[in-house]
């Protein structure tokens, strides 16, 4: 079958719209005019630390059957992303991809580089144009890049998330979801539906913050779990659409694992292993930061105050431990924590013997031993000794954000092989 391929990004603003929901009226009109999307259309999340990112940084593609009714296609989208985005915003910069054919190697390849790394419009047009895609640009066409990326992306791991579209006259205002249904459909899907509940900060993480058309979202690893809870969530205002997507959320595809801490750049999503060189310290504004090293150098890590009790996980790290760190780089290059491993614990201390009489002894000077100032007894040794300390953490285990601080790409533990 000949396919033709769609890519769209960048429609949105921080004041309204949704790339996803402009994808779903799209599709609804072409249904109209008896045309079919083959498979579900596609969330891509791209790099989380990228520099003009839009407010989600993800492209949305789909694909239909190239025949005699791609050309109607063609202009079915061109006309609703005109009628749709938010143009009125300076950092609104849309951008559809038509592609026509099989995916080719380079072309994942390039979505894998959206992901990890930064690219421009310039390179994103010249690749465009170099592999064949049909290209439009609306202002500065920031879109193209991941619109190429949204159609390219191989998805060996996959979720889905069902959006629920809200009426527009309801746009930034309160949403009228019924909480106690979330927790209820929570209880009864969990773990195929995550990420609904943020149950340490009484947080509906299904319930969007921003005012955009999404009344409410639910992240699964089936479509059956999706419709389930679909069933279960009320709420007291019309849906006037829904949608499923197939999305590269919460598979950590944004994570490169690296050999050491010095290969890792600015902006770039790593797994890494380090030793933990200092006690964690928090700053004025919540922010906890501590170094980790090896052989190859030292990187700051930080766990910010967003992530609230994530931080008090952190703060229990002590020198001399050893961890896998997951996250990105930002701005200040530092490392943002999303999740990490214990690998080993350092569980000893060093302190002064205790005397015979069960007083721990002082020094009696620099390589003069120790003394008892109960007993006076002396010894001559200057070695302290060795004295197992428990600790909250434990060897092996994982730590991660919480649902209200994890970014899209983050793969929650209940996602992941963990015995």
């Amino acid at each position: 079958m000949n396919v033709l391929h769609i890519g769209i990004d960048d429609t949105d603003s921080p004041d309204g719209m949704c790339t996803t929901f402009l994808a779903s009226q799209i599709i609804n009109k072409l249904k109209e005019n008896e045309i079919d999307i083959l498979d579900y259309p596609r969330l891509i999340r791209l790099n989380p630390f990228a520099r003009f990112k839009t407010r989600g940084n993800g492209g949305v593609s789909f694909k239909i059957e190239n025949d005699e009714k791609a050309d109607l296609a063609r202009r079915i989208v061109l006309e609703e992303v005109e009628k749709l985005s938010m143009f009125d915003c300076d950092n609104t910069n849309p951008g559809v991809i038509f592609y026509e054919g099989e995916i080719t190697g380079e072309m994942e390849d390039y979505a894998f580089r959206a992901i990890y790394e930064f690219i421009t419009i310039g390179e994103a047009e010249e690749f465009g144009k170099s592999v064949g895609c049909e290209i439009h640009k609306f202002k500065k066409g920031r879109g193209i890049i991941g619109s190429i990326a949204a159609i390219s992306l191989p998805l060996s791991d996959f979720t889905f998330e069902l959006l629920t579209y809200r009426s527009s006259e309801n746009y930034g205002t309160k949403r009228q979801i019924d909480y106690e249904s979330v927790y209820e459909m929570d209880k009864k899907t969990f773990p195929d539906t995550f990420e609904n509940i943020d149950y340490g900060e009484n947080y509906i993480a299904i319930e969007p913050k921003t005012p955009c058309p999404v009344l409410y979202g639910i992240r699964s690893n089936t479509v059956e779990a999706l419709k389930t809870a679909k069933g279960i969530v009320s709420v007291g205002e019309p849906v006037v659409d829904w949608c499923i997507f197939k999305t590269n959320q919460h598979t950590d595809m944004h994570i490169q694992k690296v050999d050491n801490i010095d290969s890792m750049k600015q902006f770039g999503c790593y797994e890494v292993v380090g030793e933990v060189k200092n006690k964690p310290k928090i700053i004025d504004g919540g922010h906890m930061f501590f170094y980790i090293f090896d052989e190859s150098g030292e990187i700051e890590c930080g766990a910010y105050e967003p992530t609230k009790s994530f931080r008090n996980t952190v703060s229990d790290l002590r020198p001399g431990d050893i961890i896998r760190v997951f996250g990105g780089i930002g701005e200040q290059n530092t490392f943002n924590i999303e999740k990490f491993q214990v690998i080993s614990l350092n569980d000893v201390e060093y302190k002064n013997p205790v005397c015979e009489c069960g007083k721990r002894m002082t020094s009696a000077g620099k390589n003069k031993g120790f003394k008892c100032k109960k007993c006076g007894k002396k010894i001559e040794s200057s070695k302290k000794v060795p004295i197992i300390i428990n600790r909250n953490l434990k060897n092996s285990k994982f730590y991660e954000t919480p649902v209200s601080a994890r970014r899209h790409l983050s793969k929650p533990l209940c996602r992941m092989d963990i015995n």
